[in-house]
């Protein structure tokens, strides 16, 4: 095996921390052949899909790939914007508000950039270019609160995968997860309240999460308990029981059971009780994107209302809010504990490294 250097190395360059936040990722384009390279790469993850390979590739390349890369193009074809993505265009604005807010503090020392666990910008490029800037210890923030091995573990892969190719590997740091963070609570909490202001409170508040498979639980994930207490900290935070609080998972596909109650099936039944006013919130959504804008906003909406609902709102999701913000710097600085200093062997290091006939 050939190991990779960085191209941009030099011996005499400053060492520095360096962050990397990460999210699930997007099609470059909301067309049928741009999906289908983004779900190619997202549903060949065994994280993703755990079903033996060769019966897994069979269905993937045999049906999937070619049935739902154009129904799924026309679903983000209904929510891309002007900038692009949504996910995407959030994740950035949330990067360069934590970078300018890292670097006031910090100054130069510290690098920020961001990566997509699947599609562009790769979590490669993403490594590559923290590398190039002399990161030495490296903070990974994947930004999915609640952990799940689909999601956290997976992004743990493809970190590994590229150190593997690495010839110097850095010191590192991975956040697994911060469901229970309080600042992170809070800001959920604040944005729920101020939705609250101006469209008032619902008879119901569902918290939706990504779904998945029941057997993962049962196999000893824990995202289903995480999500569960994320859901309790916010009633408690809104003084609310789970009664006006229903945690509920969307998102689901295939013939085996997922994580219940579902979302779809709780917004048909709520009518029925006498439940004309709801409101959803996802707190495992840490930006905007597919699943909230189109299968929450719109298509949920739609199963309520047609079900005899009369008032129902999607609140967004965190985004690049100032007190989001405020609490992933606060997540990283907590994670960053004893690295914030000058290391005191670098003016050493390059020094040795020139006796030795280093020539950058």
């Amino acid at each position: 095996m050939k190991f990779n250097g960085s191209p941009a190395f030099t011996h005499n360059q400053q060492d520095r921390i360096g962050v990397l936040i990460t999210n699930l990722g997007t099609p470059d384009q909301p067309t049928p052949s741009a999906l289908k390279a983004y779900l190619r790469e997202f549903l060949w993850d065994p994280r993703v899909v755990e079903t033996p390979r060769f019966l897994w590739w069979l269905i993937l390349n045999g049906v999937i790939l070619n049935i739902r890369p154009r129904r799924s193009a026309r679903s983000y074809a209904s929510v891309w914007t002007e900038q692009g993505s949504p996910l995407l265009f959030h994740t950035q604005a949330q990067a360069s508000a934590l970078r300018e807010s890292l670097q006031q503090q910090y100054g130069d020392n510290l690098v920020l950039e961001f990566a997509m666990r699947y599609g562009n910008p790769s979590i490669a490029s993403g490594l590559q270019s923290l590398f190039d800037q002399g990161a030495r210890k490296i903070l990974i923030l994947p930004l999915y609160p609640q952990y799940s091995a689909a999601t956290s573990a997976s992004t743990f892969d493809a970190i590994a995968q590229d150190f593997a190719r690495r010839r110097w590997l850095p010191e590192v740091r991975f956040i697994s997860h911060y469901h229970d963070f309080a600042p992170y609570i809070d800001a959920m909490v604040s944005r729920i309240k101020r939705h609250w202001h101006s469209h008032g409170e619902p008879q119901r508040l569902l918290l939706s999460y990504h779904g998945v498979p029941l057997r993962y639980l049962h196999e000893g994930d824990p995202y289903f308990c995480e999500c569960q207490k994320t859901s309790r900290l916010i009633a408690e935070k809104l003084g609310k029981g789970s009664d006006f609080c229903l945690t509920t998972f969307q998102s689901r596909f295939g013939r085996e059971p997922w994580l219940q109650p579902y979302t779809d099936a709780t917004l048909k039944a709520l009518p029925a009780q006498g439940v004309e006013h709801v409101q959803v919130f996802c707190p495992g959504f840490s930006a905007d994107c597919l699943e909230t804008l189109e299968e929450i906003a719109v298509e949920n909406r739609h199963f309520f209302v047609d079900a005899g609902g009369r008032d129902f709102s999607y609140i967004t999701a965190l985004n690049c809010e100032p007190e989001h913000i405020t609490a992933l710097h606060q997540l990283i600085i907590d994670n960053l504990s004893g690295w914030l200093k000058t290391s005191s062997d670098q003016g050493e290091r390059q020094i040795r490294a020139r006796e030795l006939g280093a020539n950058r």
